[in-house]
């Protein structure tokens, strides 16, 4: 995927990010089933994990894939359904944890979820792990793979009893960087506003759990990401405002302290993660793979003809992490 061209048909980061989205086959055959799993956190709130339906008389699996979807993703996101079609191919099992909040149904507690959730990253994969002959596989979608690498980051030597490899897939992992590229002119209009069609009204149901959790009518003016982490997402998790949980929470500042095989896969024409944002070489340990082919837009990636398919990225991602798996 280093080497990644773009299908001729489809050029830019914008035409490839939002076809790959929402036109391009995720799967091939019959879609991915999953049987879906709930868990109570340990404040007493529930998260929902898919679980990838294998056939009854399968052999146990040789892998075990776990993937942590992007903002406001899910098990239906198009790249959940790729990733797990490729897990289905190659006989893996396959699991989706979902954030709180983003299984469809509201959680409970006084939080969401946020790019620098590794507790509660470490905490799903260590229940994952419980019940997985072997090391697990590990990839984070955006916000998802920044929050994957902030927990290798921090779990050090011990990841490697829990994963035996991970990779983040168009990961903002410079968050005040990608902030302000989304927020700004064409992206702001197309994607930033796109999240916060969903954000905002789930956060203002979490107020009608919690009245006076946050400023409800300043949050009713956000009118960019900017905005809505400084009277959400921040105060929430306990960040001072948006700059600090962009900070804290950014996982390119710490990368040489991963101690597991890491992939980070970035496209160079991502909307909202900017080329300039990303890490050379000398910037990650030697556990860290660098993969940034110039285009391939955001979580997008499609290839062959008309209408195209996304499924090569997950290809390529999973034959990296077996490899070290």
């Amino acid at each position: 995927m280093d080497s990644y061209e773009a299908p001729t048909w489809l050029p830019g980061g914008n035409l490839q990010t939002i076809w790959a989205a929402t036109r391009a086959r995720r799967h091939m055959g019959r879609p991915p089933s999953f049987i879906r799993e709930r868990w109570t956190t340990p404040d007493g709130d529930f998260v929902d994990v898919d679980h990838l339906q294998r056939p009854a008389d399968a052999a146990p699996p040789a892998q075990h894939l776990v993937l942590f979807h992007g903002l406001e993703g899910s098990s239906a996101s198009q790249y959940a359904q790729a990733f797990a079609t490729v897990a289905r191919q190659r006989g893996w099992a396959c699991s989706v944890p979902h954030f709180r909040g983003c299984s469809g149904e509201l959680n409970l507690a006084p939080r969401a979820y946020h790019s620098g959730d590794y507790e509660e990253v470490g905490w799903m994969l260590q229940r994952l792990r419980q019940g997985s002959r072997t090391p697990l596989l590990a990839v984070g979608i955006s916000l998802g793979g920044n929050a994957l690498l902030r927990w290798a980051q921090e779990a050090g030597d011990s990841a490697a009893a829990t994963a035996a490899a991970v990779a983040a897939v168009s990961s903002p992992i410079d968050l005040a960087a990608a902030g302000r590229a989304i927020d700004s002119g064409l992206n702001w209009l197309v994607y930033s506003r796109m999240f916060l069609a969903t954000m905002k009204p789930r956060a203002l149901a979490k107020w009608q759990q919690h009245p006076g959790l946050f400023d409800r009518e300043k949050l009713a003016r956000a009118r960019t990401l900017y905005e809505f982490d400084d009277v959400f997402t921040a105060p929430l998790h306990g960040f001072r405002d948006t700059p600090d949980y962009w900070a804290r929470a950014s996982a390119k500042p710490q990368l040489a302290r991963i101690r597991i095989p890491a992939l980070l896969l970035n496209a160079r024409n991502d909307p909202f993660v900017p080329g300039a944002s990303l890490p050379t070489s000398t910037q990650v340990g030697p556990h860290v793979t660098l993969w940034q082919p110039a285009h391939g837009g955001h979580v997008g990636f499609p290839q062959g003809a008309y209408p195209s398919n996304v499924l090569a990225m997950p290809q390529a991602v999973a034959d990296w992490l077996a490899q070290r798996g």
